[in-house]
């Protein structure tokens, strides 16, 4: 028997369920393991463009039924035939739903269906690799698949089919249904999890008394993935449709989807692996700030606009050069509006932005966009800030940013001040900046004289 751990006998229940899931998973079957107890012989059936009228509607349930039938594809020798048979059936069927119309009667619908579940809905089965990092491992592809992607289009063609009616479908694909989807989204094959996700999408849109109901479930597998397993292999998948679900809300948005911006998303910037699906989560929260912009930052809370600074910074830790180009605008005016804060803990935590290299290497490429944003911000609040700590911290970002581009900052001091104020401010930016004027290189002494003095 394992020992059990200080952890544990805290929160027992936790740890208990936790591994009976994953004990539950690891005994439960998979497309990959079933297997048949004998050979399975599959015999072609007559082709649906070759039926009758009367005929097609017969045939066509026998060929739902007989794909109904799951194979061992651990076994690449066994049931080659049949295995054929029933790839071509698939296909048929794919184009069958996908050209004809009147082929979705109402009998039709539970046939259907329950095809597509035997398929598609299996425990998944336990990582080959425990350690399984998406950045650097390759993922285990699903050797069933040339038969489940087939089940996955026909599924979608019968969402997309003109005659597909919903006050139908709805007795079938329900709830449980959705469940079941969802969980598939855990499938470490990235193909299977691309089709899911315009599965689901379909799904939203046909099943709008399903929709509150699936923005629950993915909400509650985000928080157990921030809060209990922290893996999930289809997080990035799962936020692209919320990016789509999130473009659609109307407005004013109700209490429940600022909640979710609030104790999900905001989160989930602090989960793990946040790299594989940080550039979805950024789209999410930029569709509820078009939406509505007093989201943008916190108003009153001291902590809350600490904590929100944090997680800025952890977003543009792992953001690309590209994407930052497109914020960097509104992105430094809301940074600037935190250096003037009159609370200290706030224009503290904005300043530290400078203490961070890889942002300010994304400063540096974009100074001359930058500093024009930020310049009159510092040098007024240089001068009028209570906090002896803050205006230190404003000189030293000053020296970082005149250091970057010298010639753009001088048009921006120009701007502001008579040239022998300029001079003792300077002077005071290298002062304050732990750095002695008699240690800046002799260039910038003669610059100083010249441009104080000189003209």
């Amino acid at each position: 028997m394992s020992a059990i751990t200080a952890s544990e006998k805290v929160d027992g229940f936790t740890r208990k369920s936790m591994r009976k899931a994953q004990k539950q998973r690891k005994s439960q079957g998979s497309s990959q393991y079933r297997s048949q107890s004998s050979v399975v012989e599959l015999s072609p059936l007559p082709q649906l463009k070759d039926a009758s009228s009367a005929e097609q509607q017969e045939l066509f349930t026998q060929k739902l039924q007989q794909c109904c039938t799951i194979f061992d594809f651990l076994d690449s020798l066994v049931d080659l035939k049949s295995k054929e048979v029933k790839r071509a059936t698939l296909n048929e069927l794919v184009v069958y739903v996908s050209t004809n119309r009147g082929v979705l009667v109402e009998a039709a619908y539970p046939q259907i269906v329950k095809m597509i579940c035997t398929n598609i809905f299996r425990a998944l089965p336990p990582s080959e690799n425990p350690d399984f990092d998406p950045e650097e491992d390759e993922p285990t592809l699903e050797v069933s698949w040339p038969h489940i992607q087939l089940v996955y289009e026909f599924l979608l063609r019968f969402l997309e089919n003109p005659d597909f009616q919903p006050s139908i479908a709805k007795r079938f694909i329900d709830q449980k249904f959705v469940l079941q989807l969802l969980e598939l989204f855990d499938s470490e094959d990235p193909r299977e999890r691309d089709v899911l996700k315009t599965i689901l999408h379909r799904i939203y849109g046909k099943f709008l008394g399903l929709r509150a109901f699936i923005r629950k479930q993915i909400n509650n597998i985000f928080l157990r993935f921030i809060y209990e397993t922290e893996h999930f292999n289809g997080v990035s998948e799962l936020l692209e449709i919320l990016g789509s679900i999130i473009n659609g809300f109307a407005l004013p948005l109700k209490a429940e989807h600022k909640q979710f911006l609030m104790k999900v998303l905001i989160p989930l910037h602090t989960a793990k692996g946040l790299v594989l699906f940080h550039a979805q989560l950024a789209y999410c929260v930029v569709q509820f700030l078009e939406k509505d912009p007093t989201l943008t930052a916190p108003r009153y809370s001291t902590c809350l606009f600490v904590m929100f600074l944090g997680e800025i910074e952890e977003i543009l830790d792992v953001i690309e050069p590209s994407q930052f180009r497109k914020i960097q605008e509104p992105l430094f005016k809301q940074i600037s509006k935190c250096v003037a804060n009159p609370h200290f803990q706030v224009s503290e935590r904005a300043l530290y932005f400078w203490n961070n290299e890889y942002i300010v290497s994304l400063i540096e490429e974009h100074i001359e966009n930058v500093l024009p944003i930020m310049f009159d911000c510092l040098f007024t609040i240089s001068k009028e800030h209570w906090n002896p700590t803050i205006v230190a911290l404003i000189y030293n970002v000053m020296k970082a940013m005149m250091e970057m581009n010298l010639n753009l900052f001088d048009e921006l001091e120009m701007r502001l001040l008579s040239t022998a104020l300029l001079c003792n401010w300077r002077m005071q930016i290298l002062r304050n900046s732990n750095v002695w004027v008699s240690d800046a290189p002799i260039d910038y002494d003669i610059r100083y004289y010249h441009h104080c003095y000189g003209r």
